[in-house]
């Protein structure tokens, strides 16, 4: 084998063989990297969701105790019935579902002042909720069941602190007081949950963080409430039907958590298992840090998962390898063994050795038919430079074939490797797209169950500000469908229509209230001629969203100054009579060489703010309705916007 050949197979294998497993070494290593950010990012917000809902559970305590407090019938308890009283509290406790509920008075009140923070706050007229940690003579001071509920007998765990300890006494308590106001000695209305042993408590976080969206159900997710560093509330499982209570987190958590008051967020061994995990420190009314809130998911199912990747990718490689490599060799041995067997005829030739030959008669392809030619020149000297002319010229024809084959191939492998990215970009919005949803719903969850709690919790008292909350109801739901509309982008498959009848003067009024907050802050003036029109058949929202959309850029074009100009007319197309919308602004209008491309996915004129979405979309949602969307230059300045649709009744006929 010469160097020529060796250099070759070398120059061609080193990509595929050294190269291409770098690549796909480092490209695994960054995948991994960012999928571990997921994770982490995911138990960070289920971490927040569960640390409002205790919030909220101390928030709502409060709240409720000083209504009872204010409460013209406590009022008229106490100035003497003293059988009534208890009675009263009896039932307000049994339908808060506290633990206890009491009346301080007096030296108990004074005594409990220079006890609890949270009773002393509320002498002092503030009504209070915080966690405290109550011993066990405070717990059987209340009810001996307390004292009993909070009792936990410690089970040696892996990996946490020693502990001579063997059971666990104290109570985690949500303790709330509110102030008695009115004429009379100080009063103070104290209450308290019993968090030990709370598996209500604790499977409502789970059912919250884990069971509220569709995207969350294969995720395998715990919830604990731990006192300093023993579970005392959990759903994380022992045995199969035993919860792990008594169990103890691990000395680097409790180390990070408890001893520095850092929030914990990423993988930890929970009880039996690994756990992508987030652990946060609670405090009590002191601020010492007692215990912890920790929510985690199972992470054995993304090990799995990136596993299965990492086979794939590999047998992937391997095979294009095993396929890639025999064929290259064969071919190559087809192509050299002659070439090198012409090479060394030619040299003995050189050396005068003049009965050299190629001895490849049996070939019927191109070297084959070299390889005779030479010899029929070593036999006919006298014809040697005719006949070697002869050879070059058929040689270089077919280089040029070759290389107009090859030239076509190449265009071709350009426009498949094009299409090849523009499709990836396309799987790439639908997976971006699943974890945008994901993530906004969470919060829009928060604020739709917060404006029921207002609801609930104000009754006729929220008449006043019922507007206003209506408009929140709207706006949730707007950020919704527009979630669902972008998931419609990209799996429109997936997803029907919602037409209906539609004025379009009604909508372009909605949509100018919607972007004032954009214009208002410009020196855009707006200018407005509708005439009647006939109604048209289309989602209200995809259209309020195409306009909005045209309307922005419009305002972006202007860069802070200008007109823009909206006008609504009844227009027939091809026979068919509709409604024509157009949107003119007076910016610098859009280049001739971008025409073509403006409503094209992912193109933008914003480099590093727009997606190229936008458009695009835009000209999807009003096709679909069967109406049409081009743009064209206005003569004086500015780029004019065409939306026309069909008249209703057009369609339905």
């Amino acid at each position: 084998m010469n160097s020529v050949r060796l250099r070759l197979l070398i120059l061609a294998l080193l990509p595929l063989i050294v190269l291409m497993p770098l690549l796909m070494v480092l490209a695994m290593a960054r995948w991994n990297s960012d999928y571990d950010k997921v994770l982490i990012a995911n138990v960070e917000s289920d971490l927040r969701i569960a640390e409002q809902y205790l919030g909220q559970l101390q928030s709502n305590s409060a709240r409720a105790l000083q209504g009872i407090a204010d409460s013209a019938r406590l009022a008229a308890l106490m100035a003497g019935n003293a059988t009534g009283l208890e009675m009263f509290l009896a039932e307000q406790q049994q339908a808060l579902e506290l633990d206890f509920l009491y009346l301080l008075e007096g030296e108990t009140l004074t005594q409990a002042k220079a006890k609890w923070p949270v009773i002393h706050a509320a002498a002092a007229g503030r009504r209070s909720s915080q966690i405290d940690i109550f011993d066990a003579a405070d717990l059987k001071a209340r009810s001996a069941a307390l004292a009993e509920q909070a009792r936990i007998d410690l089970i040696d765990t892996e990996a946490a602190i020693p502990t001579a300890r063997a059971v666990e006494d104290r109570g985690m308590v949500v303790h709330s007081a509110a102030p008695v106001r009115g004429i009379g000695p100080p009063r103070v209305l104290v209450g308290g949950l019993l968090l030990n042993r709370n598996l209500d408590f604790i499977d409502t976080i789970n059912a919250l963080v884990y069971l509220h969206g569709q995207s969350d159900v294969s995720r395998q997710g715990t919830a604990t409430l731990f006192l300093e560093d023993t579970r005392v509330s959990t759903n994380v499982r022992l045995f199969e039907d035993v919860r792990a209570l008594g169990t103890r987190v691990s000395a680097a958590v409790r180390a990070a958590v408890l001893t520095q008051g850092k929030t914990w967020l990423d993988r930890a061994f929970v009880v039996n298992d690994w756990y992508i995990s987030g652990y946060l420190p609670l405090t009590d009314s002191f601020g010492k840090r007692v215990g912890m809130l920790y929510v985690g998911f199972l992470e054995s199912p993304y090990q799995t998962a990136k596993r299965a990747a990492y086979w794939t990718v590999f047998g992937a490689f391997v095979f294009v390898i095993a396929l890639s490599v025999p064929l290259f060799l064969w071919l190559a041995k087809g192509i050299f063994a002659p070439l090198e067997q012409m090479t060394q005829t030619m040299e003995r030739v050189e050396r005068g050795d003049l009965t050299a030959r190629n001895g490849t008669r049996g070939r019927s392809d191109e070297i084959g038919q070299v390889a005779a030619h030479l010899d029929s020149l070593l036999d006919q000297v006298q014809e040697r430079d005719r006949r070697l002319r002869n050879w070059a010229d058929e040689l270089n024809a077919r280089v040029e074939e070759r290389t107009s084959e090859l030239q076509v191939a190449n265009a071709k492998l350009e426009e498949t490797f094009r299409q090849l990215v523009m499709s990836e970009k396309l799987a790439s919005i639908g997976e971006i797209t699943a974890g945008v949803a994901h993530e906004i719903n969470n919060p829009v969850a928060v604020i739709q169950g917060n404006v029921d709690v207002m609801r609930m919790t104000l009754g006729t008292a929220a008449d006043p500000v019922r507007t206003e909350l209506d408009l929140i109801d709207n706006q949730v739901m707007r950020i919704g469908a527009i979630v669902g509309k972008l998931l419609q982008f990209a799996r429109p498959s997936e997803f029907g229509t919602f037409a209906e009848s539609v004025d379009i003067a009604a909508v372009v009024q909605d949509c100018l209230v919607l972007v004032d907050h954009v214009i208002s802050r410009q020196e855009i003036r707006v200018l407005t001629q509708f005439e009647d029109t006939p109604t048209v058949h289309i989602d209200p929202g995809e259209l309020q969203q195409v306009v909005i959309n045209i309307i922005i850029n419009a305002s972006q074009a202007m860069e802070g100054r200008g007109t823009l100009a909206i006008s609504l007319t009844a227009e027939d197309r091809d026979g068919i009579p509709g409604a024509a919308l157009r949107i003119a602004d007076t910016g610098p209008g859009i280049p001739a060489d971008r025409f073509d491309q403006i409503f094209d996915p992912f193109f933008t004129t914003k480099r590093g703010e727009g997606t190229g979405l936008g458009l695009s979309i835009s000209q999807t949602l009003i096709q679909r309705a069967g109406g049409r969307v081009s743009v064209r230059n206005r003569r004086a300045r500015g780029a004019e916007f065409l939306l026309w649709l069909p008249e209703r009744s057009a369609i339905f006929d």
